[in-house]
This record gives structure tokens, C-alpha cells and sequence, in this order.
């Protein structure tokens, strides 16, 4: 059983850099173990988790799990610690010929190679085989009736009506929401949401959702994103645990020095990375400025207030995980590191970096990644301590079985 009020989990997207995420959680699994001992190993602490792009299949593996939520926390540490790229796309030469080198044709021939009709710069079928080792969707039902989650989430991007949509699944009814540009839906989730939740733009293809009357296109859920904090909220979270993906703010005074016209993959980069870091980073000043704000109001009108303060403990990474792939753009497979190189991306320099830190899922990487997370979760190992209640003797744990108050 999960404690109330309810602590949720929130993971932003990012492809390769997710393993940052992964890192994260295994050093908070090895704090809970020191704090509260062994037998706090298969409690989940998360009642609601909620997930975009790499994030959402992170995000979902421990769902699938909760009710052995160490074990599950493992598994994610194994695939990410031996990642390698053919684990998620068509590395090899043929697959890259099969969809790289064909969008790279048409975009330079332009409507004369339009027959070509290339889907995406990548060929990602391989990543359905690792949803299915990874996240077995079939044990989220008798988890949630468990009570061991109170409701997962995963985001998606409408390509065909433009509307940012949460897809999510509870333990019990929750009303579904509609706000501008963006809407709830109650649903049975599968491995199909994660492909589509996933799909990067321009990198990995679009997935089509839904039954005969509102089967739509779907691209990566950081897209349209204004709210990312919002779905964790309106599924009954009263505390947050964001890790993100990228740096939540730049050092002042850094400027990079004007190398000539940006290459493709520079520009590219800047957008995926305006897509995945931008965002969260605003959400969570929002409802920092939003805390303040009721801290300052009477606890008597603060009872009447739609807005309640909401806790919560932000992990992100303390570098710039574009420098961090520079160093390994090398550990790509052959096929790849070709294609990256007729875009802009440099071995060793700074250039396209960007885009790189979205695809290189190689163990080099990937688990230097993970050795970052874990020492920025150690830098703030008192107040992650103090956010779960990890340094307190450990306590039986609360229910609530009555419906929860209605969410924002």
C-alpha cells in the first residue's frame, strides 16, 4: 500500500539521457535501504508515477512492478547499465540505408525523391522487443487493484488534432480533465502508448492511438508540454519528485564563441533540447512562485484557495550532459556515427553534441550518465532524506480508502 497524501514520481523525457533517471533511482532504493532497513525493499513509494518519452517507459517498468519495487529498480539498472544502441533502432548499415540515408535524400533532392516517404531519421522496431522483456503491461492491472499504485501516466502529442494528451491508468475512477491545449484520458495502457509517447520527432515514428472513431497520430509527450507537473496533480499527488534530464539552469556568463553558421544537427539539437529541458524548468518556477505566493496568505483564506501548496524535491543533472556526449559519440555503432557526421556531429567537440545525447544509448554513455545521478542524489542526500521521512524510524504505513479529494 501506498502512504497518503500521495508522493508522486515524475520523469521527463530525453532518449539516451533518461539513464540519468535511472541513476537517480538506484541510489534513492540504496538510501531507503540504509534508512529503514531491508524491510522497506517492496514497498513502492510513489502512488503515482508519471512518465513522458524515455521517461514514460522508465516511469512504467516501475509501475509494472510496484509491488516489488526494489526488484524493479534492478531491472531498469541492468538494461541501462549494458545498453546498447541496437537495443532501440536499426544500427546496422542496412537499417540506417532503410531510413537515414533515404530522409537525408529527400531532403536534399527534395520533391523529386518524394516517392522515397521516409517515416523517420531512425528505424525504431527494435525497442518493441525491449518493452516486452522491460515493462510486462499484463501485471499493471493487478497492481493497481493491489493497491500497490494509485494511477500511472503516461503523455503523448496529438499530430492530428495538436493537443497535448494524458493517457493514465488508476486503481480507481478519476475524473478525466480538459485544459487549453491539453486533455486526460482514462485508459487501458499499453506498450503502443510508450512507442508513441517516445517517438521523438524527426528521429523515431509516429504512432497511431485510439479505436475507429478517434485513432490518431502521436509523437513524444514533451511536446506541447506546458504543464508538465499538472497530470501528477490532477491524479490526487500532494508532493512531487521530479528528476529531470537536463540542467535546469545554465551557469551566468556562459556563452559558447561564434564557430560560423550552425550545422544541422546543432539546430536540431537546440530544438529537441527547447522540446525535453525547457518546459519542466518553467512548470517548476511556476509552482515555486505559486508557493510562495500562498505562503504568504492567512491560513484561513488559504483553506478557500483552489491552489493548494504542493512539496517537492527536484533532481537534475549538475552538468552539461551535451559535453558528456561529446566524449562518447565514438561508442556509436559505425552506421550511425556516419549518419551523425553528415548532419554536423563531431567527435569531441561541442558541435551537434546535442543531438547525440539523445541517441547514444551505448554503456559508456549511459552509465556515466547513472554515476551523475548518483552523485547529485548524494548531494542532496539530507533532503531527500527529509522529503520521504527516510530519517525517521521507519513507520507503519497509512491508507486511505476513502475517494480522494478532487485534483486540480
Amino acid at each position: 500500500m501506498h502512504d497518503f497524501p500521495l508522493t508522486a514520481l515524475v520523469l521527463s523525457g530525453g532518449g539516451a539521457r533518461a539513464a540519468y533517471q535511472v541513476g537517480v533511482l538506484q541510489t534513492l532504493v540504496r538510501l531507503r535501504r540504509e534508512a529503514q532497513g531491508e524491510a522497506s525493499a517492496r514497498s513502492n513509494p510513489f502512488g503515482v508515477i508519471v512518465g513522458t518519452s524515455a521517461g514514460a517507459i522508465n516511469g512504467t517498468a516501475l509501475a509494472c512492478g510496484a509491488d516489488q519495487f526494489d526488484g524493479a529498480v534492478e531491472r531498469l539498472v541492468h538494461v541501462w547499465k549494458h545498453f546498447r544502441a541496437e537495443q532501440v533502432y536499426r544500427s546496422d548499415s542496412l537499417g540506417v540505408a532503410g531510413s537515414g540515408a533515404r530522409w537525408l535524400t529527400m531532403m536534399s533532392f527534395g520533391w523529386a525523391m518524394a516517392r522515397l516517404r521516409p517515416q523517420s531519421l531512425l528505424n525504431n522496431n527494435p525497442l518493441q522487443g525491449l518493452l516486452h522483456e522491460l515493462v510486462p503491461m499484463d501485471r499493471l492491472p493487478a497492481v493497481l487493484g493491489r493497491r500497490h499504485l494509485h494511477a500511472l501516466a503516461v503523455t503523448a502529442s496529438s499530430y492530428s488534432s495538436g493537443e497535448h494528451v494524458t493517457f493514465y491508468q488508476s486503481a480507481r475512477p478519476i475524473e478525466p480533465w480538459v485544459r487549453s491545449q491539453r486533455l486526460a484520458v482514462p485508459t487501458q495502457l499499453k506498450h503502443q502508448h510508450l512507442l508513441a509517447s517516445a517517438a521523438i520527432p524527426f528521429i523515431f515514428p509516429a504512432k497511431q492511438l485510439g479505436g475507429e472513431t478517434d485513432r490518431a497520430w502521436y509523437g513524444d509527450g514533451s511536446m506541447r508540454q506546458s504543464a508538465p507537473l499538472s497530470p501528477a496533480i490532477h491524479l490526487g499527488a500532494k508532493r512531487l519528485l521530479v528528476i529531470g534530464a537536463g540542467r535546469m539552469n545554465e551557469p551566468q556568463g556562459r556563452r559558447a564563441p561564434d564557430q560560423g553558421y550552425p550545422s544541422l544537427a546543432q539546430i536540431a539539437g537546440h530544438a529537441l533540447s527547447s522540446i525535453f529541458l525547457d518546459a519542466l524548468a518553467v512548470d517548476i518556477e511556476r509552482m515555486q512562485r505559486i508557493n510562495r505566493t500562498l505562503s504568504l496568505m492567512p491560513p484561513e483564506s488559504r483553506k478557500y484557495s483552489p491552489l493548494q501548496p504542493i512539496d517537492a524535491l527536484v533532481i537534475s543533472p549538475s552538468q552539461r550532459l551535451d559535453d558528456l556526449a561529446a566524449k562518447h559519440v565514438e561508442d556509436l555503432p559505425k552506421p550511425i556515427r556516419l549518419l551523425l557526421r553528415a548532419v554536423g556531429v563531431q567527435q569531441g567537440q561541442g558541435q551537434g553534441a546535442a543531438l547525440a545525447s539523445y541517441l547514444l544509448f551505448e554503456a559508456p554513455y549511459t552509465q556515466a550518465l547513472m554515476a551523475l545521478g548518483e552523485q547529485d542524489t548524494l548531494a542532496q542526500k539530507d533532503r531527500v532524506l527529509a522529503f520521504f521521512g527516510w530519517d525517521q524510524p521507519a513507520r507503519p504505513v497509512r491508507t486511505q480508502p476513502a475517494a480522494l479529494s478532487e485534483a486540480r
